[in-house]
């Protein structure tokens, strides 16, 4: 029997901004992990979790081929062609179970093949700022049927996670990873993080 996934409706206006390709690998399954360390225009320069459910906004911005593993490469190029210069789709959205923070620069080679950055750059990000570290949002993704297009505004701009979209995205939405298959990913990348790690969840 095939699994039906269950759809659930959704209403929110907060985006997190993430490198399109980065979005595009969490919408195919290929990872369930976001790791991020801030913004040169985040408060104090440093990421705060301020939300823990919020729609992906896919950004071309610092995007760069060798900040990524090679086999992500080509779908980096595809998607800065293509990608709209005023607008931005909003089709996925995400929740944080949980959120943890990698105190120990080891764990990251730990989690090589659970993410397509390259890992001298996850590598600079754990050593930028005052503080090393960084922050591992395991996250839950679900789908829209359809993209909404957003015409892009200037309050979205910079460098920083968080947006607040114009106006509120609404729909139902169905999870790109089922119940099991999540859960699985989830627990082991908690386990392969465990030693070294505080948990914020």
């Amino acid at each position: 029997m095939r699994y039906i996934m269950p759809a659930m409706r959704v209403s929110a206006d907060i985006a997190f901004k993430e490198w399109a390709v980065v979005v595009d690998a969490l919408s195919h399954g290929e990872q369930i992990l976001i790791l991020r360390k801030g913004g040169i225009r985040e408060k104090r320069g440093e990421f705060q979790v301020d939300h823990r459910a919020f729609w992906l906004f896919p950004t071309q911005y610092h995007e760069a081929e060798r900040s990524v593993i090679a086999s992500k490469r080509p779908a980096l190029r595809e998607l800065a062609a293509t990608a709209a210069s005023d607008a931005v789709d909003i089709q996925f959205y995400a929740v944080a179970d949980p959120v943890v923070g990698i105190a120990d620069a080891s764990v990251l080679g730990r989690l090589q093949g659970r993410h397509v950055w390259a890992e001298d750059v996850l590598q600079q990000r754990f050593e930028f700022g005052r503080e090393t570290g960084l922050h591992a949002l395991i996250v839950r993704v679900y789908q829209l049927p359809r993209p909404e297009r957003l015409p892009l505004r200037e309050s979205y701009g910079g460098c920083k996670s968080w947006v607040q979209l114009e106006h509120t995205v609404a729909g139902e939405v169905t999870p790109l990873v089922d119940d099991a298959e999540f859960a699985r990913q989830r627990d082991e990348i908690i386990e392969l993080v465990s030693d070294h790690a505080c948990a914020n969840s």
